[in-house]
């Protein structure tokens, strides 16, 4: 089984997301969060079940999407998968740094 690894960007990714939903409600804040982290388990068996990042065009960086947020990960070897940002859609990938 795949370990996932969640990169200091990506939980500072998470808290910045929770803090914004939290502005209007705490209840939905948890739910996209959790949302958020559920969906990255089935990395746990299906290693490349995202698309490629069309932004990057490299096979090991892959995307799952959850409502408007891209959940960007790495498959850094056979056995660890890295989650490298949490970006929400209406942003431009590009000026990420990763």
């Amino acid at each position: 089984m795949v370990q996932i690894n969640w990169t200091s960007q990506a939980k500072d990714d998470l808290k910045s997301i929770a803090d914004f939903i939290k502005q209007d409600s705490e209840k939905y804040a948890r739910l996209q969060i959790s949302r958020i982290r559920s969906r990255t388990q089935i990395l746990k068996t299906h290693r490349n079940s995202g698309r490629i990042v069309p932004e990057f065009d490299n096979s090991n960086i892959r995307e799952l999407i959850v409502g408007r947020y891209r959940i960007v990960y790495k498959n850094v070897s056979e056995s660890r998968i890295d989650i490298l940002t949490i970006h929400h859609s209406a942003r431009d990938m590009t000026k990420r740094d990763f």
